[in-house]
């Protein structure tokens, strides 16, 4: 029977692991006992000695070339989360070591917040309640131009979460634009919108979703003359990662009132008590909660023994995460 060990820190795992998932694991494999959360000490390193399958997290270490050379057996790193970026480095791919995320599934989450987020934009719901709560009388109607019937959604990326977004989307009467340099258009036009331009998606949009991932070319990307394209009342959705979204050229526009925003990650995060954004009447900020929460990461590690499940069985994993694939992912 293969061996497995799980990698985390210890509040991953406790909101991650659970008895089903413990059960469904040590049908599979020779589960290690206790967790791993550093790869160094002499208990450590003997259980990484004979481990087939390392179980990561939140947290877990950085699989770096000692790492591995102390694993001789690892064969597969089955994350039960996003990004790997965090802990796993070229060496593991270079053993040939398959590596597995359940970013798909983390996905889910964040594509469900900007279906909702979009739909209470275009009602301007965030306007319309803080006005009724201040004249205790409601409006004769929405403000003109208003509602979602024919408004036009911008989805910067065609990540997981985009196409997600895209596909949740498309049952409404929206127009759907997207804007991904790295896909072909052919693609993009299967996921139901329109491929355009950096700018010509902001200028067509009422509601402009950012799901590009923070890398290097990425950062700052949503910058100023791209802000300034967005049309009067648009609305800036950012469930990404703050650092995409020049944060000068952003506040700059939402002190002006002539745009609105639903932040749920913002640069920093949080952002100081004394940012003015926290006060503003178009501004929505969230605490990075759009990601797995609660049941939802039960997602997370359903999915997560599905691939110990198919790597023992010696079938190809469900959501591999190839080496080239990281210059463009999160």
């Amino acid at each position: 029977m293969m061996r497995a060990a799980l990698a985390m820190s210890p509040p991953t795992y406790d909101r991650v692991v659970d008895g089903p998932f413990l059960e469904r694991l040590r049908r599979s494999v020779d589960l290690a006992p206790g967790l791993l959360t550093e790869f160094t000490s002499p208990a450590a390193l003997a259980t990484l000695a004979d481990v087939d399958v390392l179980v990561t997290g939140w947290g877990c270490p950085v699989l770096d070339p000692a790492v591995v050379s102390s694993a001789p057996r690892l064969r597969a790193v089955v994350h039960a989360a996003g990004s790997v970026r965090a802990h796993v480095t070229p060496a593991v791919w270079e053993r040939g070591i398959l590596v597995s995320s359940a970013a798909a599934q983390n996905a889910v989450p964040v594509a469900e917040f900007t279906l909702a987020v979009v739909l209470l934009a275009g009602k301007d719901v965030l306007g319309a309640a803080r006005g009724y709560h201040a004249r205790r009388t409601r409006p004769a109607s929405l403000p003109e131009g208003r509602g979602n019937y024919g408004a036009t959604v911008g989805v910067l990326s065609a990540s997981l979460v985009g196409r997600r977004v895209l596909e949740l989307l498309r049952p409404f009467d929206l127009d759907l634009l997207v804007h991904d340099p790295y896909v072909p258009d052919a693609e993009l036009r299967a996921l139901g919108a329109e491929p355009v331009g950096l700018l010509e998606l902001a200028a067509r949009s009422d509601v402009f979703s950012v799901h590009t991932p923070l890398l290097p070319e990425t950062r700052g990307l949503v910058d100023a003359r791209v802000l300034a394209a967005l049309p009067d009342g648009a609305t800036v959705v950012n469930t990404a990662r703050g650092a995409v979204v020049d944060g000068v050229a952003l506040e700059a526009e939402l002190r002006s009132g002539r745009l609105n925003a639903v932040l749920d990650v913002t640069d920093p995060e949080p952002l100081p008590a004394t940012s003015p954004l926290w006060d503003l009447p178009n501004v929505l900020l969230t605490p990075h909660v759009a990601g797995s929460q609660g049941n939802e990461l039960r997602r997370l590690a359903s999915a997560a023994a599905a691939e110990v499940e198919r790597f023992v069985a010696g079938l190809p994993l469900r959501h591999p995460v190839a080496h080239p694939a990281l210059s463009r992912t999160a």
